[in-house]
């Protein structure tokens, strides 16, 4: 690991004091978690603008068994080398869900921010995020691809319109009226995701959390943010299997708990 628990502790001690610099301000610590897999091109790039997003962070890399090059940089780059960045590493794939149900329990910060390890999504919108929060309406922050926001790239049609159908059922499922269940960019206070117990392991993460937030009758707000979306051939990894998987998830935690 980068640093150990005491220093993180240290961190989130720190954090307490940092003087309001107007009304998005962090005076808290602020965890993003990032699931790390097969990211070798972009993973240092995403911790810099991470770690120049402008608020007290601290961030968990959970590496899920990589195997083209993005362990051994975090290991040879990252540990011991890089402040405020803890990394696990998973000894085998186990999946979005899994890396994230890894960092959870080791966060200190009292807000927790989803963010892929792709440059898909950009921590410049980290202000909007948090703002809701910060500001006391939300518990839970959603972003969202289809509210506006700023450029997107012109994408896959059938991914919008799978993502346009499980949102839709989703919402049928928990009463909510969001606009993008799928997005990465998820926020929560820390007491809210950690109350949760999660069991997905892949990327039906997305509708298990957000069954449950809702069951939690969760304060939710969603903001626009920008998205550029990446092809098979740049390493998009999220197929149709996945979105089978989902259906049945939004089904499964309609019931269960």
């Amino acid at each position: 690991m980068l640093e150990s628990r005491e220093e993180g502790r240290a961190l989130a001690a720190n954090s307490e004091s940092v003087e309001s610099r107007g009304p998005l301000a962090v005076t808290t610590l602020v965890s993003v978690i990032i699931p790390v897999f097969n990211e070798q091109k972009t993973i240092l790039e995403i911790l810099d603008r991470v770690r120049q997003c402008g608020f007290n962070v601290e961030i968990l890399v959970v590496d899920d068994c990589s195997t083209d090059g993005t362990r051994e940089t975090l290991r040879d780059q990252v540990e011991n080398r890089v402040p405020g960045v803890r990394v696990y590493y998973h000894d085998k794939n186990r999946g979005k869900g899994a890396a994230i149900r890894t960092a959870i329990p080791e966060v200190l910060g009292e807000v927790v921010l989803i963010q892929d390890a792709d440059l898909e999504y950009n921590p410049a919108e980290y202000p909007a995020l948090l703002g809701p929060i910060f500001d006391g309406r939300a518990d839970v922050v959603f972003g969202s691809r289809f509210i506006g926001g700023g450029a997107h790239r012109v994408h896959l049609f059938w991914h919008r319109q799978g993502n346009a159908l499980l949102t839709l059922l989703s919402n049928m499922m928990t009463n909510l009226n969001l606009t993008d269940m799928e997005v990465c960019y998820k926020v929560f206070r820390r007491e809210i995701i950690q109350r949760i117990r999660l069991r997905s392991n892949r990327f039906e993460f997305e509708p298990e959390v957000t069954a449950k937030v809702a069951k939690l009758h969760c304060r939710i707000y969603e903001v626009p943010v920008s998205y550029s979306g990446r092809d098979y051939s740049e390493g998009k990894k999220i197929g149709w299997r996945d979105g089978v998987s989902a259906l049945w998830t939004i089904m499964k935690y309609r019931i269960i708990d």
